[in-house]
């Protein structure tokens, strides 16, 4: 894939809030870029969803999407899009550049001491060939665990959104986590949807013992800044603000009100 020089917009795309916290990581390395944020709302939460029809249904999006915006690179926030849809983009739209976000099983396997590896996903990442494929590739020596949770990403939605969160329902969720084996503890977990992140402070007070939260939304900032060149001679030049778009076209108050904690306009979607 070529390198891209360009002042065109990046699009983070996620079935909701939860890319932000890759937009958080790619505006640090990326602070002369304009984003464009798209929370595909109308679709969430994506694990309910029958695969071809999601597949088809994020496809049909972009083509949107990409003759609206004319993006530079496209990010998919999302793991459950990205092991589902990410090919099938890069078919349909081929002059777009995308980054996908994947289970971080690698890194995983290389910094875990105890062997035991635990990726905590949605149920559809989980099941997808993609996740498998990484596991027999990467972690071969490793014991690894998936744990796909059903309610974690609403959870926590709800959490950045400000709304009250019950700590036995995270607990619940994240208990299959942690395991024995061999006198050897799980030591790292795989945050394996980006909403995940939102929560990680929540998961290491509610933890039984303390493991490494490996949150891989860094590594896909840097994988896109890969993919850019720094624009003409290095001055940061000025652009538009970064806009979020959710595609029900009525987010609710306290998302509007995040979105602008995130210095996103949102009057798009007014």
């Amino acid at each position: 894939m070529n390198d891209v020089t360009t002042d065109r917009p990046i699009i983070a795309f996620d079935s909701g809030i939860g890319g932000l916290t890759v937009l958080r990581e790619a505006r640090v390395l990326m602070p002369e870029r304009r984003f464009v944020y798209i929370a595909d709302d109308a679709g969430f939460p994506y694990g309910d969803w029958e695969e071809s029809a999601l597949r088809a249904r994020i496809v049909d999006l972009f083509g949107g999407f990409i003759a609206e915006h004319d993006p530079a690179i496209a990010i998919i926030a999302c793991n459950t899009a990205s092991t589902l849809v990410l090919e099938d983009l890069r078919k349909a739209y081929p002059a777009v550049p995308f980054v996908g976000t994947v289970p971080a099983i690698k890194p995983a396997a290389e910094r875990t001491s105890s062997g035991l590896v635990t990726v905590l996903a949605t149920p559809g990442t989980v099941k997808r060939a993609y996740t498998r494929d990484l596991i027999q590739s990467f972690a071969t020596k490793c014991h690894v665990r998936l744990v796909g949770s059903q309610n974690l990403a609403r959870l926590a939605e709800a959490h950045i959104r400000g709304d009250p969160i019950n700590d036995d329902a995270i607990r619940a969720e994240i208990a299959p986590c942690f395991y024995e084996k061999d006198g050897q503890r799980t030591d790292i977990v795989v945050l394996a949807c980006t909403h995940y992140p939102f929560l990680a402070n929540v998961f290491r007070r509610l933890a039984p013992w303390p493991v490494d939260w490996l949150d891989p939304a860094e590594a896909i900032a840097r994988r896109a800044l890969s993919l850019i060149k720094p624009n003409g001679s290095g001055a940061e030049p000025e652009h538009g603000d970064d806009i979020a778009i959710f595609t029900s076209g009525n987010p609710d108050f306290s998302t509007r009100r995040l979105m602008q904690g995130f210095g996103l306009d949102t009057s798009v979607i007014a």
